[in-house]
């Protein structure tokens, strides 16, 4: 006979069964939206009209692509976005290590006072006329430093990797100050190679804030020669808006054209995120768990 007790189904499988579920429809609601982006960008605009199309395409063709690159500079935004983003990023990672760095230093006298002082700036601002007006001053209006220099600390990635380095044993930079180690061979070498796992959440959130970012070209930038790639997506999705009462066609080669640059946009930082993923997580937990 057959044991029933063997086949007995207890409370943690339906738990577990839930939480399945659960993550499945979650997984279908966050992809579906860019699958059948990517399914529209490929597919020939006479023939999206019809309808039906999910997540692959019914008529494959490349011309949106090459449709999309005539109609709009976006060889040019996309090297200003690749440009940015580099530059950006590498100088983001420096200034808030080594910000980081000696906040976490236990001898240093204004260790308080600084991150009271940080912390304070994050939720009080001098709003945006002032901060156009300071941009003005500088002279940094209509020039490529405007993506740099404004934002080359973030106080609340400042934070995370200051949490971070105090995990770090003391000792190791003891040792290193009794053999006659400088404070910047310390930090260079010792502290940030141990920082690996909030480095790249810090290279992350900044290569990503960067690549998305459009306001500050928008507010401070009038040369088109220097607009980012989100510039140029802005006015795709400005002229298809426009383009409605136009004429069928023009309006269906409008659309496909915006389907692929929204593609194009999100592209890098899909292909970038996998290499950093375990690093981000792992960051960020422990920066959550020791803050």
């Amino acid at each position: 006979m057959i044991n029933r007790k063997k086949f007995k189904l207890n409370g943690d499988f339906w738990i577990d069964l839930f939480i399945c579920v659960f993550l499945i429809a979650v997984c279908v609601v966050t992809l579906y939206p860019f699958l059948n982006v990517v399914a529209l960008s490929f597919n020939v605009s006479s023939d999206s009209v019809r309808g039906g199309i999910y997540i692959w395409p019914r008529v494959f063709t490349m011309r949106n692509i090459n449709e999309m690159l005539n109609r709009s500079n976006l060889d040019i935004a996309a090297v200003n976005s690749v440009t940015r983003t580099l530059i950006g990023t590498a100088v983001n990672v420096f200034f808030i290590s080594m910000t980081a760095y000696v906040l976490s230093r236990r001898d240093f006298i204004l260790r308080r006072q600084l991150t009271l002082l940080f912390t304070v700036s994050m939720y009080v601002s001098g709003g945006l006329i002032p901060y156009y007006l300071l941009i003005r001053s500088l002279g940094m209006m209509n020039s490529f430093r405007v993506y740099i220099i404004p934002g080359l600390i973030s106080v609340y990635l400042v934070i995370l990797m200051r949490t971070y380095m105090d995990t770090i044993p003391e000792s190791l930079q003891e040792s290193a100050r009794i053999d006659g180690a400088s404070d910047f061979y310390i930090y260079s070498r010792i502290i940030l190679p141990l920082c690996l796992p909030s480095i790249a959440t810090v290279v992350l959130f900044t290569s990503v804030g960067h690549w998305n970012s459009w306001f500050s070209a928008l507010l401070y930038l009038s040369d088109a020669t220097k607009f980012p790639v989100q510039i140029y997506l802005r006015k795709l999705l400005i002229q298809a808006s426009n383009e409605l009462a136009a004429s069928a066609m023009e309006m269906e080669s409008t659309l496909q054209v915006r389907y692929c640059a929204m593609f194009v946009t999100v592209l890098p930082i899909l292909t970038v995120y996998p290499f950093f993923q375990k690093y981000f997580t792992k960051g960020v937990m422990i920066g959550a768990v020791k803050g």
